[in-house]
Parts: structure tokens; C-alpha cells; sequence
């Protein structure tokens, strides 16, 4: 279809966010609006402009007969600093506040415009990292890791602690429970991650690290490699964690039960 510039741009943009991490050849975009290379090369030219002036994020090109442009997500470190002192404000609502110095953080989870900023934040920080795979715990941590994984443009690997019959054959392994203690089981579909793959690692909250920790072994059942950790919320701990390399968003740093108070401050995302 053959569209004028303005609509050829729109058309171009809305294409390239939706296909982040993907190299698209330029013959691609010459013949789908029917206009010549140069005049595509422009339009990029635009685009990129926009997206790094707005911290959208940028455009990588490629030369050559198989060159093409690839777009990166990213987050500023003036946009993901306004959406976390936001989030650090909701979390410290006295009502959140569960037994054990837990965080209601449900409606945070569900609230799609926010999960796709805190997924663009965490693409963003891993954006370099030649992410294959974005693996989470079910169920809370779905939503965060689908949210990261589209960013990125790679697949999701849901671990559980039931078997469903549906996912085939799985491998399981025993871990030990965050401050509990208790030793537990979870699984992952063989079929969830290919082998030697480098893999992500999303988890909604994050206290002694048990649960992170156990991932990260499933991870080298699969022969591959865990290439970062991300928390949307780490609380603090008296013990020393069994996690020691991870990026945290927010930091849930004081918790009164008794006076319903809670401080939560921005993560070592920017440290």
C-alpha cells in the first residue's frame, strides 16, 4: 500500500515497537510501502531521532546486502526514576501490609500500563544481555515476566510447584524456602526451555531469596545460563540472602506491624 510520509512514518513506528529486538531488513520496509531505499533510510532517520530524544529507546542499523535496522527498547533514567518514586509511594500505603512483613501488591501486578513500564525498565536494564528467555514463579510474577519478555521479544518459562498433565514431561528439584526453611519442589516443563539458553530471571518479591535461588539452579538442570535477576521488590533481611546478584526496583526497607508503617525506597537499579 502506498502511504504518504507522514502515514508511512506513523505505520513504520507502530511496526518497530512492535517488534522490538528484531532485525528488519530494509527491503522489507521499501517494498511494504512502496517507496525507495533512500527515502525508508530517512524515515529511520526521524524515527530514531524521536525515540532517543524521548528515551523511547533507539535504532540500531546494520550495512550491507543483509543490513537492516533493529529497534531497542530502553527506559531513561529520568522516565524509570518517576515511575519508581510512584510505585515506592504506593507500596508504602499502611493497608498493604500482610502478616509476616508482606506486601498486598496485587492490584500493582494488574495494573497493565504499569507492568509494561516496569517491564520496560527491566528490558531496558538487560537490554545488552542476549536474553533468550525470561523465566518467573507462578503466579504472581507472570504478569511481570510476560511484560519484561515482550520488550525483549522472547519467550516466557513458567515454573510451578504443581505438575499439570498438560505441560508433558518436566524437571523438578527441591529448594529451600525463603526464611521458612521448608524444603519444597518446583518444576518446569521440559519443552519450556531449550537447552543452553541464556535466561532472565523475574520474581515479584524477593525476602531471603529461596525461591530465586531454586530458579537458578532449575535454570543449570537445562544447561544454560542465568543471565541476571530481576525483583520488582526486595524486602530486607537479618540474615544474609541466598542472592547476592540481582537488580531490585524497590527495596521494602522498614516494616511496623504494630504501627502499620511501611518505608519502601527505590531498588539498586541505579547504584
Amino acid at each position: 500500500m502506498k502511504f504518504r510520509r507522514s502515514g508511512r512514518l506513523v505505520d513504520m513506528t507502530h511496526y518497530l515497537m512492535e517488534h522490538p529486538h528484531q532485525q528488519v531488513p530494509l527491503t522489507y520496509f521499501s517494498e511494504r510501502y512502496e517507496s525507495a531505499k533512500s527515502s525508508i533510510s530517512e524515515d529511520l532517520s526521524i524515527i530514531k531521532e524521536i525515540f532517543e530524544s524521548r528515551g523511547i529507546g533507539s535504532l540500531e542499523t546494520a550495512a550491507g546486502a543483509s543490513g537492516g535496522v533493529v529497534y531497542i527498547p530502553s527506559a531513561s533514567r529520568d522516565y524509570s526514576g518517576q515511575i519508581l518514586r510512584d510505585l515506592c509511594e504506593k507500596l508504602e500505603d499502611p493497608g498493604r501490609l500482610l502478616p509476616g512483613g508482606y506486601l498486598y501488591m496485587m492490584d500493582i501486578i494488574g495494573a497493565p500500563s504499569l507492568v509494561q513500564a516496569i517491564g520496560r525498565i527491566f528490558a531496558s536494564h538487560y537490554r545488552n544481555a542476549q536474553v533468550d528467555a525470561v523465566m518467573t514463579m507462578a503466579t504472581k510474577g507472570i504478569p511481570l515476566a510476560y511484560a519484561v519478555a515482550g520488550h525483549l521479544n522472547v519467550p516466557v518459562s513458567i515454573v510451578r510447584h504443581e505438575h499439570r498433565i498438560t505441560e508433558g514431561s518436566i524437571v523438578s528439584i527441591n529448594y529451600v524456602s525463603g526464611s521458612k526453611k521448608r524444603i519444597q519442589t518446583m518444576s518446569l516443563a521440559r519443552r519450556s526451555l531449550k537447552p543452553h539458553s541464556n535466561v532472565l530471571i523475574i520474581d515479584d518479591f524477593m525476602k531471603a531469596g529461596g525461591t530465586v535461588r531454586g530458579m537458578m539452579d532449575l535454570v543449570h538442570e537445562f544447561q544454560s545460563t542465568v543471565a541476571g535477576i530481576g525483583v520488582l521488590t526486595e524486602a530486607t533481611h537479618a540474615e544474609e540472602p541466598l542472592v547476592q546478584d540481582y537488580v531490585s526496583l524497590t527495596r521494602l526497607s522498614q516494616v511496623d506491624e504494630r504501627g502499620s508503617r511501611i518505608k519502601v525506597e527505590v531498588g539498586n537499579i541505579h547504584d
